[in-house]
């Protein structure tokens, strides 16, 4: 009677904070690792730790590159990712916070990435590391400059976006009156002020993904909901006039939403295949309680919209409806990564033509409406990066996998990219990875945006340490509020100093 009793007022507690989203999504985040054990906590800390040290191991110190995939095996490899960049940014300052790198380290690294940056040669040359503000999607690993070894090098809107969200990351982070924080300070700011958002639409209200001095641009428009949310937000953040776009851009972003809105495996929710799409922003912006027309039209915020996400892609490993081995309530997770198919070679069988269901190699899996590319291959970072969103079921899910796959699965820099229970085929060649005769496929690889996301949304799980100190950065509140975002502690926070 007494346990009995004790569910009715925990609900009851629900359905009082349920009124208020903010306030329910805060105290249970809180609660929830305030509830873990000993054992729980030391887990979590550990698989934080070795994520973060992806970053802190991999980065070249003297300019601030950071892998988009390692272990790097021959010079065709050698590139950096700007958006893994952004992300280690950030890796770096929660390093500080938890004791794994000091404060001066982390200065050190960060000084160095923003001074490669700011300096980096930027214009339509082919070998330039930028242009117009952007930067190329991929950066030889030495000189920082366009990656001349893999073809069609694309100056990446988004990417540039992620990036620019780890060096302003940086700038509220480095809050210290010396000479380097200030210097840090000043230099993202400046380069934020150098992106040229407008130009990036070629006259066009909408923002395009990519450019090249071979092709121009590519007239591949983001618009509806994607990953591109977290770059609308600062391209309609831009402090430089001639840069930044305006309310018509919005508006033609936002008319697209209601076409992703819909119920998928019990949720209704604006629906995204890849997982993150519904991560990447999050990492730096809590979106709880606070709202655009949009949202305040459905009645929740996107935060809630990201809490779906994850419950509906779990429950669609629990129907399983192509059957693939190991898919559970407690094993799934489909986004952007890695996958068992290797290359064929010329003049080789196609050992894949009488596969009844494809394999893929690297490519953005997911389910929802309108989208559906599975192969059986689960990137443990599309569950473990939504841990902040649906603790009570990732919790679980990093025990499962790392019970079930051990060593396969977790390494040294913590959960590989990505596995196939499925794929136990050990006549063919993968790209990545390895064969576990009766096991599966297992990478041997990590990927700088699958590792980032982890590190940033287990410390937001934990402490709520990026969302916070990126809610004081003036330059995201002005995008928020640009883009109609209003409630909770946007409208209360204060901007941190900006160097001018």
């Amino acid at each position: 009677m007494i346990r009995a009793l004790g569910i009715k007022l925990f609900f009851a507690l629900i359905v009082f904070l349920a009124a208020d989203s903010a306030a329910f999504a805060r105290t249970t985040l809180t609660a929830s690792y305030a509830a873990l054990s000993k054992e729980q906590r030391a887990s979590l800390d550990e698989l934080e730790q070795r994520t973060f040290e992806y970053f802190r191991d991999t980065a070249n110190v003297a300019n601030g590159q950071m892998p988009d995939h390692f272990p790097i095996v021959g010079p065709n490899d050698n590139f950096s990712s700007v958006a893994a960049i952004g992300f280690g940014l950030t890796a770096y300052a929660i390093g500080v916070e938890r004791g794994w790198m000091k404060r001066d380290e982390a200065v050190t690294r960060t000084l160095a990435a923003l001074k490669f940056f700011h300096d980096a040669p930027q214009g339509d040359q082919p070998d330039a590391s930028g242009y117009r503000g952007f930067f190329y999607h991929f950066l030889d690993m030495n000189t920082g400059r366009r990656f001349k070894s893999a073809p069609n090098i694309e100056l990446s809107s988004v990417d540039t976006s992620w990036l620019m969200y780890g060096m302003l990351f940086a700038q509220s982070y480095y809050d210290k009156n010396n000479k380097e924080e200030k210097e840090i300070r000043q230099l993202a700011d400046d380069i934020f002020r150098r992106v040229d958002w407008k130009w990036f639409t070629d006259g066009n209200p909408l923002i395009q993904a990519g450019w090249t001095p071979e092709h121009s641009f590519d007239y591949n428009y983001y618009r509806g909901y994607s990953e591109a949310f977290g770059l609308y937000i600062l391209a309609l953040a831009s402090p430089t006039p001639a840069f930044a776009v305006g309310q018509e851009t919005r508006r033609r972003w936002t008319e697209f939403l209601e076409r992703s809105w819909g119920e998928f495996q019990g949720q209704t929710f604006l629906n995204g295949g890849p997982m993150f799409w519904h991560q990447y922003t999050h990492s730096w912006i809590d979106f709880r309680g606070i709202q655009d027309e949009y949202m305040r039209g459905k009645g929740i915020d996107y935060f809630i919209n990201a809490q779906r996400a994850a419950l509906a892609q779990r429950e669609y490993a629990i129907h399983n409806p192509l059957q693939w081995k190991d898919y559970s309530a407690d094993i799934w997770g489909l986004t952007a990564c890695n996958g068992p198919r290797g290359n064929q070679k010329p003049g080789e069988p196609d050992r894949y033509a009488k596969d009844p269901k494809p394999f893929y190699g690297y490519i953005a899996r997911g389910a929802g409406l309108r989208y559906a590319i599975d192969d059986g291959t689960i990137a443990p970072t599309a569950a473990v990066a939504s841990i902040a969103f649906t603790p009570e079921v990732v919790l679980p899910l990093i025990d499962a996998m790392k019970s079930r796959y051990g060593a396969d699965v977790y390494t040294q820099y913590g959960f590989v990219d990505a596995f196939n229970p499925s794929f136990t085929f050990t006549d063919r060649t993968p790209r990545t990875g390895k064969v576990v005769p009766e096991k599966g496929w297992f990478d041997n690889t990590y990927i700088g945006i699958d590792q980032g996301p982890i590190v940033l949304m287990l410390e937001n799980y934990r402490s709520e340490f990026v969302w916070k100190t990126m809610r004081k950065n003036p330059h995201i509140r002005a995008g928020l509020k640009n883009a109609g975002f209003t409630g909770g502690w946007l409208d209360d926070a204060k901007p941190s100093r900006t160097e001018k």
